[in-house]
């Protein structure tokens, strides 16, 4: 008489040592298997594709694709596949992106394998998990004040681009990125637009 099937697990971490490690572990439980890992987003969503995991742990930011946008499609593309996301950046913005997405479960990656292993079969039973750190950080923030035009252009302006470059990027006018930029400066009760980014980011706004 055999048992229950084991879960069915994708892990995606551009850090090899991280995600090779977290393999081994998880493997060592009974009822877990890894069946497919990831070092990028376009990566993951391809072997998630492939293997249709019942679990997918997703760092949160990864070259291609973060976690969310990962999250995003797989909701689409595979409904039965529930997302967790491991993040050492655990701001309130993300949190609230992730949930928005369809995240079953947010973690920072400080958690024990041990722990993670009893939040994963949490996720795959239909439930939700929220570290209750991060969940209270994200209440504190509150919501963004930007608009998802002005987040996207000082996203854009966060490397130091000048207006010019900028414009030709978001497909705007010069007025418009100066528009969008001044506003963005002026919710944030920042000095000037790089304040605005490092405060932005600091809340995962952008």
């Amino acid at each position: 008489m055999t048992g229950p099937r084991p879960v069915r697990l994708l892990l995606a971490d551009d850090e090899h040592l991280i995600r090779g490690a977290l393999a081994a572990l998880l493997s060592l439980e009974d009822d877990l298997t890894v069946v497919a890992e990831a070092a990028s987003g376009p990566e993951a969503l391809a072997m998630a594709r492939a293997h249709a995991p019942d679990v997918a742990v997703l760092d949160l930011q990864m070259p291609g694709a973060d976690g969310v946008k990962v999250a995003t499609s797989l909701r689409t593309e595979l409904p039965g596949c529930r997302v967790l996301i491991v993040t050492s950046h655990g701001r309130p913005g993300h949190l609230k992106r992730a949930l928005a997405a369809g995240v079953r479960g947010f973690v920072p990656k400080t958690v024990s394998a041990q722990r993670l292993a009893e939040i994963i079969r949490t996720v795959h039973a239909g439930n939700r998990y929220v570290d209750p750190e991060l969940a209270a950080d994200a209440i504190a923030a509150g919501d963004s004040p930007l608009t998802v035009r002005e987040a996207e252009v000082l996203e854009l302006a966060a490397d130091g681009a000048p207006v010019a470059e900028i414009a030709e990027r978001a497909a705007l006018s010069q007025g418009t990125v100066r528009n969008y930029l001044s506003s963005a400066v002026s919710k944030l009760g920042a000095e000037n637009r790089h304040a605005a980014v490092r405060l932005a980011r600091e809340r995962g706004w952008v």
